[in-house]
Protein backbone atom coordinates (compact mmCIF):
# COMPACT_ATOMS: atom_id res chain seq x y z
CA UNK A 1 0.00 0.00 0.00
CA UNK A 2 3.08 2.15 0.54
CA UNK A 3 4.42 2.17 -2.77
CA UNK A 4 1.34 2.57 -4.38
CA UNK A 5 0.79 6.01 -2.28
CA UNK A 6 4.09 7.10 -2.96
CA UNK A 7 3.31 6.20 -6.71
CA UNK A 8 0.18 9.01 -6.88
CA UNK A 9 2.04 11.55 -5.28
CA UNK A 10 4.80 11.11 -7.65
CA UNK A 11 2.56 11.11 -10.77
CA UNK A 12 0.49 14.34 -9.40
CA UNK A 13 3.34 16.29 -8.42
CA UNK A 14 3.11 19.71 -10.51
CA UNK A 15 6.37 18.97 -12.14
CA UNK A 16 5.11 15.52 -13.75
CA UNK A 17 1.83 16.80 -14.85
CA UNK A 18 2.87 19.82 -16.62
CA UNK A 19 5.98 17.73 -17.89
CA UNK A 20 2.94 15.60 -19.44
CA UNK A 21 1.19 18.62 -20.47
CA UNK A 22 3.88 19.80 -22.51
CA UNK A 23 4.88 16.80 -23.73
CA UNK A 24 1.13 16.66 -25.64
CA UNK A 25 1.44 19.67 -26.75
CA UNK A 26 4.74 19.81 -28.38
CA UNK A 27 3.63 16.39 -30.13
CA UNK A 28 0.52 18.07 -31.59
CA UNK A 29 2.31 21.84 -32.02
CA UNK A 30 5.40 18.78 -34.08
CA UNK A 31 2.24 17.74 -36.56
CA UNK A 32 1.50 21.82 -37.03
CA UNK A 33 5.36 22.23 -37.99
CA UNK A 34 5.84 18.74 -40.20
CA UNK A 35 2.26 20.42 -41.98
CA UNK A 36 3.69 24.13 -42.51
CA UNK A 37 6.99 22.25 -43.75
CA UNK A 38 5.40 19.86 -46.07
CA UNK A 39 2.48 21.94 -47.28
CA UNK A 40 3.78 25.66 -47.22
CA UNK A 41 7.28 25.92 -47.68
CA UNK A 42 8.85 22.45 -49.07
CA UNK A 43 6.61 23.34 -52.38
CA UNK A 44 7.63 27.42 -52.49
CA UNK A 45 11.16 25.99 -52.31
CA UNK A 46 10.38 23.42 -54.99
CA UNK A 47 8.50 25.88 -57.02
CA UNK A 48 11.58 28.39 -57.14
CA UNK A 49 14.60 25.43 -57.00
CA UNK A 50 12.38 24.06 -59.94
CA UNK A 51 9.64 21.47 -58.55
CA UNK A 52 11.82 19.38 -57.17
CA UNK A 53 10.05 17.09 -54.54
CA UNK A 54 12.63 16.53 -51.46
CA UNK A 55 11.23 13.55 -50.58
CA UNK A 56 12.02 11.61 -53.44
CA UNK A 57 15.94 12.73 -53.58
CA UNK A 58 18.03 9.40 -52.72
CA UNK A 59 21.29 7.68 -53.65
CA UNK A 60 20.62 3.32 -54.54
CA UNK A 61 23.40 1.95 -52.74
CA UNK A 62 22.70 -1.99 -53.53
CA UNK A 63 21.56 -3.44 -56.84
CA UNK A 64 17.94 -3.26 -58.00
CA UNK A 65 16.39 -6.26 -58.67
CA UNK A 66 14.69 -6.23 -62.09
CA UNK A 67 10.71 -4.90 -62.74
CA UNK A 68 11.36 -2.68 -59.51
CA UNK A 69 10.48 0.88 -59.86
CA UNK A 70 13.43 3.72 -59.00
CA UNK A 71 10.59 4.97 -56.46
CA UNK A 72 12.21 5.39 -52.65
CA UNK A 73 9.07 3.65 -51.69
CA UNK A 74 9.30 0.80 -53.85
CA UNK A 75 13.16 0.36 -53.47
CA UNK A 76 12.54 0.17 -49.40
CA UNK A 77 9.70 -2.65 -50.29
CA UNK A 78 12.32 -4.03 -51.77
CA UNK A 79 14.67 -4.09 -49.12
CA UNK A 80 17.10 -2.32 -51.11
CA UNK A 81 19.15 -0.23 -49.10
CA UNK A 82 19.07 3.61 -49.86
CA UNK A 83 20.35 6.51 -48.82
CA UNK A 84 17.30 9.17 -48.79
CA UNK A 85 19.03 12.42 -48.05
CA UNK A 86 15.90 14.21 -49.00
CA UNK A 87 14.28 13.20 -46.53
CA UNK A 88 16.69 14.02 -44.41
CA UNK A 89 16.46 17.68 -45.92
CA UNK A 90 13.36 17.97 -45.00
CA UNK A 91 13.31 17.13 -41.22
CA UNK A 92 16.32 19.58 -40.96
CA UNK A 93 14.52 21.97 -42.53
CA UNK A 94 11.41 21.12 -39.75
CA UNK A 95 14.00 21.29 -37.11
CA UNK A 96 15.26 24.76 -38.16
CA UNK A 97 11.52 25.94 -38.78
CA UNK A 98 10.61 24.77 -34.65
CA UNK A 99 13.86 26.01 -33.55
CA UNK A 100 13.00 29.33 -34.79
CA UNK A 101 9.29 29.28 -34.02
CA UNK A 102 10.37 28.47 -29.90
CA UNK A 103 13.11 30.87 -30.03
CA UNK A 104 10.21 33.67 -31.15
CA UNK A 105 8.62 32.43 -28.20
CA UNK A 106 11.06 32.26 -25.32
CA UNK A 107 12.15 36.58 -26.54
CA UNK A 108 8.37 37.14 -26.31
CA UNK A 109 7.86 35.47 -22.76
CA UNK A 110 11.21 36.84 -21.65
CA UNK A 111 9.89 40.27 -23.05
CA UNK A 112 7.01 40.30 -21.06
CA UNK A 113 8.27 38.66 -17.75
CA UNK A 114 10.87 41.62 -17.68
CA UNK A 115 9.65 44.22 -15.41
CA UNK A 116 11.38 47.19 -14.41
CA UNK A 117 14.48 46.23 -11.66
CA UNK A 118 13.26 46.90 -7.85
CA UNK A 119 15.02 49.67 -6.57
CA UNK A 120 18.04 48.83 -4.51
CA UNK A 121 16.92 48.90 -0.74
CA UNK A 122 17.61 52.00 1.42
CA UNK A 123 20.80 51.83 3.33
CA UNK A 124 20.00 50.94 6.45
CA UNK A 125 20.79 53.38 9.44
CA UNK A 126 23.51 52.52 11.85
CA UNK A 127 22.39 51.48 15.19
CA UNK A 128 22.90 54.30 18.25
CA UNK A 129 25.19 51.67 19.79
CA UNK A 130 27.28 51.30 17.17
CA UNK A 131 27.87 54.34 16.42
CA UNK A 132 29.19 54.90 20.42
CA UNK A 133 31.65 51.99 19.77
CA UNK A 134 33.15 53.35 17.12
CA UNK A 135 33.36 56.71 19.22
CA UNK A 136 34.98 55.26 21.66
CA UNK A 137 37.58 52.55 19.19
CA UNK A 138 38.39 56.04 17.25
CA UNK A 139 39.35 57.79 20.82
CA UNK A 140 41.30 54.58 21.95
CA UNK A 141 43.27 54.64 18.90
CA UNK A 142 44.38 58.61 19.35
Amino acid sequence: MGMMQEFREFAVKGNVVDLAVGVIIGGAFGKIVDSVVGDLIMPLIGAVVGKIDFSNLFVVLGNVPAGVPTTLDALKKAGVPVLAYGNFITIAVNFVILAFIIFLMVKQINRLKRETPPAPPAPVATAEDVLLLREIRDSLKK
